[in-house]
């Protein structure tokens, strides 16, 4: 057993998720810090999943009763427990996802964050008092629990997702079913291991969270189950397409967070400074595998060899290596695969007149996973592999001469998640938030795209899938609303000065 196989498996032991190795398991989870194995364990049958749902849904029957405040109580637990494990829970991220030690803790903080916001929500899922045309009659809208959530996550967020998703749900009255990643399985047991100890201590129903391991056939047992009227899937958009109208068939509902292709522009008033930074962080951050990550500079012509030539030193100072290490800025890619569709996209960007500023191969001096060296390709125009969403630390540059052009190549792909320009000049700013301006979910102004807030609604339109996740009003996707009206009249009058007597 390696070094990093025996931590993972002590940080296990300490949240209570037990041994990961299962000497007849048939899924093996492994780290892509050096590729070894860190756990075995048995998939689930399908009618082991049936089984679970059935125990949701059970326990959902119970929970809906439960007054909102009070089940804000698990909620509440479930961040305390957080705190308490935050660093364990950190370090299982960055050995199971390969982020760096400090975006492993984020991950744990953003959990923390959206407990606190369900919390402060279950007294606040308000609904509305509505004018009535009707004398003696009260109208309003009531909103209740929805029923079993199934919950499907992508790998670069093992349990962010979980949590923003699971947080919103228990407080509004549901249960949830979770499929994680194949990738990604250890941090899945061990959130299930502290939402268990937190219904125990909140005096929840037995089986509220049910956690799914296995395959493809796993996902499309959840997908397909009546008994889930709401499923939300977080991945490719390949994968969202086939999830969408299984679940629209049996006319359940989808939340849907997909693919991103998100780009910068970088008008000739920019703070070119702040613009690097910016930059550098959403392009490198979790070595490109965010679904927010910038993947496009779309930059003014005039600084456009000032901004690359700023970029390239900067890129070639980062520190590339094991992200156990707290000097490490980017690690591994999640395995072979990520790394090979790396490689032939910046062949590919190449053979499209490409100009590879920095970057593009193989990390040398690094041992065990998939590390590469981040990428900046300068691009003569945007052509299909540009269009295309890489999972990869990848950054094409295109340029442009007005605004117009800009906005017309950032809306030029299908991808619409987030956004930002780099401007000091206000009108092009607000033409940018504007609806003539970007066309995805998430539009910031001297900021990246990523790293986005719970306060905020996170999701995106066109093949990013139209969902809302997290702050706002997103928790209305996890319920039901049902409007009522009263008569507390002697009088029957009816709508639309319809008679009928």
């Amino acid at each position: 057993m390696t070094d990093i196989s025996t931590r993972a498996r002590e940080i296990l032991e300490r949240l209570g998720a037990g041994n990961p190795f299962d000497e007849d398991g048939e899924l093996v989870a492994r780290s892509p810090i050096d590729g070894g194995v860190i756990g075995r364990l048995r998939a689930h049958t399908p009618q082991e999943a049936a089984a679970a749902i059935g125990r949701a849904q059970e326990a959902f029957e119970l929970w809906r009763a439960v007054p909102a405040p009070v089940r804000g109580r698990l909620v509440r637990e479930l961040g305390e427990l957080l705190r308490e494990h935050k660093h364990d829970l950190g370090a299982l991220v960055t050995i199971e996802a390969g982020k760096i030690v400090s975006e492993g803790l984020g991950e744990v903080q953003e959990m923390i964050d959206i407990c606190d916001l369900a919390v402060g929500l279950s007294r606040q899922l308000h609904g509305l008092t509505i004018a009535t045309e009707r004398p003696g009659h009260r109208m309003m809208e009531q909103w209740h629990p929805l029923g079993v959530v199934g919950v499907i996550s992508a790998f670069n967020f093992p349990v962010a997702v979980w949590s923003w998703n699971s947080a919103l749900a228990f407080v509004c009255g549901d249960a949830v079913v979770w499929k994680p990643s194949e990738k990604t399985l250890l941090t899945a047991l061990a959130c299930q291991a502290l939402i268990e100890e937190a219904a125990r201590r909140a005096g929840a129903p037995d089986g509220l969270s049910q956690v799914l391991l296995g395959d493809r056939a796993i996902g499309e047992a959840l997908v397909d189950d009546p008994r889930i009227p709401l499923v939300s899937a977080t991945g490719s958009t390949r994968m969202g397409k086939e999830v969408a109208p299984r679940v629209a068939a049996r006319l359940g509902r989808t939340l849907l967070e997909l693919g991103g292709n998100n780009a910068a522009i970088v008008a000739p008033s920019a703070d070119l400074d702040l613009t690097v930074r910016g930059i550098v962080f959403s392009a490198v951050g979790t070595a490109g595998q965010r679904c927010t990550s910038l993947r496009r500079i779309i930059v003014h012509e005039s600084i456009r060899a000032d901004l690359v030539s700023r970029l390239k030193a900067a890129y070639e100072t980062l520190p590339i290596g094991s992200p156990l290490e707290t000097s490490t800025l980017v690690g591994p890619l999640i395995d072979e695969a990520a790394a090979d569709a790396f490689l032939r996209a910046i062949k590919r960007a190449q053979a499209d007149g490409g100009t590879l500023v920095t970057g593009g191969t193989r990390a040398d001096g690094v041992a065990g996973g998939q590390y590469v060296r981040p990428a900046i390709v300068d691009m003569p125009e945007q052509t299909e592999i540009v269009r295309d969403e890489t999972f990869a630390p990848i950054l094409y540059v295109l340029g442009y001469r007005d605004l117009d052009e800009a906005v017309g190549l950032h809306n030029a792909v299908t991808q619409g998640l987030s956004s930002s320009i780099f401007t000091l000049n206000v009108r092009e700013a607000e033409t940018f938030m504007s609806a003539a301006g970007s066309d995805c979910g998430i539009a910031n102004v001297n900021i990246g795209p990523s790293g986005a807030e719970i306060g905020g609604a996170f999701g995106g339109e066109k093949d990013t899938g139209g969902g809302r996740e997290s702050g706002s009003d997103a928790w209305r996707s996890y319920m039901r609303r049902a409007t009522n009206t009263i008569n507390y009249s002697t009088e029957l009058p009816l709508a639309q000065g319809v008679e009928f007597s």
